[in-house]
């Protein structure tokens, strides 16, 4: 059997002999190759042959072919910020300053921005290694693209004009299903959809602005002859059902996620849930056996893994180890002799100290936000992005600053804060707001409460 063939099994829900494995390598493909984020994201032979060395390295069962959700943004008039080792981010609203919903004219066209380069990537992948390997296409969800194309003010529109945000999602829902349309003809067996801000939002918001737009993009995907994945970051656990319940053909989620707990949902309604080797405590910094006990420790975990892919919680970090992805992937093909490899492994917990600021005799407020990286993360962006309208409101009666995920000494600081889910905002060293973006008047007035 070829691996292809397993995930489909899975995908299918039908009984399957192992479980299948797919690294989310976007730009950590380029590490393999020594070309950076830049290269393989708008250069068709560097991601190409980045791609090829991802399936000839980590002998996945699946593989993006790209993770970049600012491809439709900047077609639809986003500037980005580059970055050398990360995607790009979100530099300017269009919608900022106007509440308007944009011309269906101006939805990407097969020909727009790097959508030929990333088609042409697919066909290339589709010929040399899609008998073996089936190949995901992912687009930018409606949510996401909503707020980059609107900015930090979406979340006040939500409570100040629904007849607006729905007419923007219903067309940023128009703009995923031709996207999933372009990427399914070009041979992709799987379309995921993106939207790492759908764990920044309650149940109810997603039912009232979500559910059906989800409902019909998957219905689209369905017709067009693919598989569905709804891909979503953060602490996504309040939303798991609602989700579910728009008829994904499967779920990705990330360690912010119990994801037995999680399981136990989308069992409910047979969809297949995939994740969640956390990306940084684990595949950044961990070791070879790190990885290899964490794949083996979440499999146990769970009381059922049928409707079950290995995989890591999100884009996979460009500094990644490529140990660490031979690791994961010899504990998914080979489960057996790693345990038996495994048997006397104790893993050993750096012993860092980081000293906390003195809340109780602070000059100003300190607004901590911490994240998995801004600069990457786009639920943590626009955290940031409402931290940052705060500090610039309050100038310097206020001080704030964030706290990376990927930087080893703040892993540690998130241990001695006791956080629990990322991005998250401490004031004064009080947990304010966990997994949702607060709006500017929700931000201002937790800040005006402790001036």
């Amino acid at each position: 059997m070829q691996p292809k063939e397993l995930l489909v099994q899975v995908l299918r829900h039908e009984k399957a002999d192992s479980l299948p494995w797919v690294p989310f390598a976007g730009v950590h493909a380029g590490r393999l190759i020594g070309r950076s984020a830049h290269d393989v994201l708008t250069n068709e032979d560097a991601l190409f042959d980045a791609l090829m060395a991802v399936n000839r390295l980590y002998k996945p069962h699946g593989q993006p072919v790209i993770f970049d959700l600012q491809i439709e943004a900047e077609i639809l008039g986003c500037e980005l910020a580059w970055d050398k080792d990360s995607p790009p981010s979100v530099r300017t609203h269009p919608l900022a300053d106007t509440m308007t919903v944009p011309c269906k004219c101006t939805l990407p066209k097969a020909r727009d921005g790097r959508i030929p380069m990333v088609t042409n990537v697919m066909r290339r992948m589709k010929e040399a290694v899609g008998e073996t390997t089936a190949l995901y296409g992912l687009i930018c969800g409606p949510f996401t693209l909503a707020s980059h194309l609107r900015g930090n003010d979406l979340f006040m529109d939500m409570y100040d004009d629904e007849d607006y945000v729905h007419e923007l999602l219903a067309y940023c829902a128009d703009c995923a299903k031709h996207m999933a349309g372009y990427y399914t003809d070009a041979g992709m067996d799987v379309i995921a959809v993106v939207d790492p801000l759908v764990s920044q939002i309650s149940s109810a918001h997603f039912e009232e602005f979500l559910s059906e737009p989800y409902s019909g993009i998957f219905e689209s995907i369905r017709r067009g002859g693919a598989f569905s994945s709804f891909f979503v970051c953060g602490d996504a656990s309040r939303n798991i059902e609602v989700m579910c319940q728009t008829g994904p053909d499967s779920i990705s989620v990330d360690e912010n996620v119990n994801l037995p707990a999680a399981k136990k949902i989308t069992d409910r309604y047979n969809i297949v849930i995939g994740g969640n080797i956390p990306l940084t405590s684990v595949m950044l910094h961990g070791t070879q056996q790190d990885n290899m006990k964490y794949v083996l420790d979440l499999i146990d975990s769970l009381d059922d893994t049928r409707n079950f892919i290995v995989a890591p919680g999100c884009d996979m970090p460009y500094a990644i180890p490529v140990e660490n992805g031979i690791a994961v992937a010899q504990a998914v093909l080979q489960p057996d002799s790693v345990r038996e490899m495994l048997k006397n492994y104790v893993a050993v917990e750096e012993d860092i100290k980081v000293e906390l600021p003195d809340y109780e005799h602070l000059s100003k407020p300190l607004v901590e936000v911490f994240t998995l990286d801004s600069a990457t993360c786009a639920a943590c962006t626009y955290m940031m992005g409402a931290a940052r309208e705060a500090k610039a409101h309050f100038g310097d009666a206020i001080d704030m600053v964030e706290y990376k995920y990927t930087v080893k000494e703040n892993i540690a600081r998130c241990k001695a804060m006791g956080v629990r889910n990322l991005p998250c905002m401490y004031i004064n060293g009080r947990l304010e707001f966990s997994s949702i973006i607060p709006s500017r008047d929700e931000l201002n007035a937790a800040i005006e409460a402790v001036l």
